[in-house]
């Protein structure tokens, strides 16, 4: 049984910075794709940061320079670093996993495959 839980949001200031955290357990598969997508209330849900089991990165043109993906030691816990954020972060942000197949930030935008799973969310609020 796949389990997820994340942690880290908060309210900022516009410029300041937060950190996401996310560590999933019981994921049966060693290839992967983990990232974030984020809602915001009015909005189509939009794909953030994704990260394969290879380390490698991806992130949405408005993550770019301000969003950093990292591991941590253990394999399945990941990392969201939000610097120089907007009011336009504003959102619940989503944990998520699923295969290695498209692991682009674009892909948390479209309809999810079969074994994608997220977490519970967390709200991220930019205040101007």
């Amino acid at each position: 049984q796949v389990q997820m839980v994340e942690s880290g949001g908060g309210s900022v200031q516009a410029g300041g910075s937060l950190k996401l955290s996310c560590t999933v357990s019981g994921y049966p598969f060693s290839t992967y794709c983990m990232g974030w997508f984020r809602q915001a209330p009015g909005k189509e849900r939009e794909g953030v940061a994704a990260i394969d089991h290879d380390a490698i990165t991806n992130y949405a043109d408005s993550a770019k320079g301000r969003f950093t993906l990292s591991k941590g030691n253990s394999k399945l816990t990941l990392y969201l670093q939000m610097d120089t954020l907007k009011p336009e972060d504003t959102g619940a942000y989503y944990c998520a996993i699923k295969g290695p197949s498209d692991c682009s930030a674009a892909s948390w935008s479209v309809a999810a495959p079969e074994n994608t799973f997220w977490a519970q969310g967390t709200q991220v609020t930019v205040s101007s």
